[in-house]
């Protein structure tokens, strides 16, 4: 069993205060992996781990909102980052407290001031796409001409950086690498990692790394997302939503992730593994040192 935190923070900022007036938060924690007994192809019994996963039901001022799969380890910011996501919060201050009972599988958030027209902002669900099943409410999209990113002069990345970037994700221990199952983002301010996660699902994953975001006020101009799982449109207006205007993806795009990200002026990156890479949209943000074919 294991109960390690899959958040990793960079050292210097893992000392970053909190925004004034934040919510209060509980720590729960739950066991990451499971061991269970398999038959392999040589009819030999053994021991692997599997990773956990659990139900989260989210509660918002005792009303019931919906249900997410998890991992478990970070759930407090899971929701955090979720609630800021779905356009139900603005930031941190709107909310008192989150606690989570793992008992219960439970999160009971309190707002400071209610949610605005709460009924009408989540009577339209959307389950989407991948491993641990998210949920989006429907007017997300129409929230798209609202989203306000740096300018392609501002926010750039070069090849060179991309490779560095590539290569300390490849260097990264994981959940992942042990028993496999999970999906992995990491937040960058050029080459450097600032924070890495890993859940069962991407929009998890992005989530979680959006709460810790919000709750430490860190912007998202001069950012990089990194995830290994598929660019969907959610996953684009999620990094949207926060400023980061730069995603790279170890697998592919979908054609509504790029039609949202070209129509925001996003930088698009998939099929990014070691030094190969496809830049689907955003090339204006892209300082380009083309290789030489082999």
């Amino acid at each position: 069993m294991s109960k390690a935190s899959p958040l990793r923070v960079n050292p210097e900022l893992r000392m970053l205060p909190p925004v004034a007036q934040a919510p209060r938060l509980s720590s729960a924690s739950s066991d990451l992996k499971r061991e269970i007994e398999v038959l392999d192809e040589h009819g030999e019994r053994r021991t692997i781990d599997v990773p956990a996963e659990r139900p989260l039901t989210i509660f918002v001022d005792r009303r019931e909102l919906v249900t997410l799969m998890t991992l478990g380890a970070c759930p407090e910011l899971l929701v955090l980052g979720y609630l800021h996501n779905q356009r139900l919060i603005a930031d941190a201050t709107d909310i008192e407290s989150i606690e989570v009972d793992w008992t219960q599988g439970a999160a009971t958030v309190k707002t400071r001031s209610g949610v605005p027209d709460i009924e009408t902002k989540t009577a339209h669900r959307i389950v989407t796409t991948g491993s641990g099943q998210g949920t989006v409410f429907g007017d997300l999209m129409a929230q798209i001409d609202t989203v306000r990113l740096p300018a392609a002069a501002d926010a750039r990345i070069s090849q060179s950086t991309l490779y560095r970037l590539l290569d300390s994700m490849r260097e990264q221990e994981s959940l992942h690498r042990g028993a496999g199952s999970v999906h992995g983002c990491a937040l960058y301010r050029g080459p450097k990692m600032l924070v890495f996660v890993e859940d069962v699902g991407r929009h998890n994953a992005i989530d979680i790394i959006t709460g810790w975001m919000v709750l430490h006020a860190v912007a998202g101009a001069d950012k990089i997302f990194y995830t290994t799982g598929r660019l969907t449109s959610e996953m684009v207006m999620k990094s949207a939503q926060v400023g980061v205007p730069i995603i790279v993806s170890r697998n592919g795009v979908t054609a509504m992730g790029y039609d949202v990200a070209a129509k925001l002026g996003m930088a698009l990156f998939g099929r990014a593994v070691k030094r190969r890479f496809l830049c689907y949209a955003g090339a204006e943000r892209f300082d380009a040192e083309p290789e030489p074919r082999p």
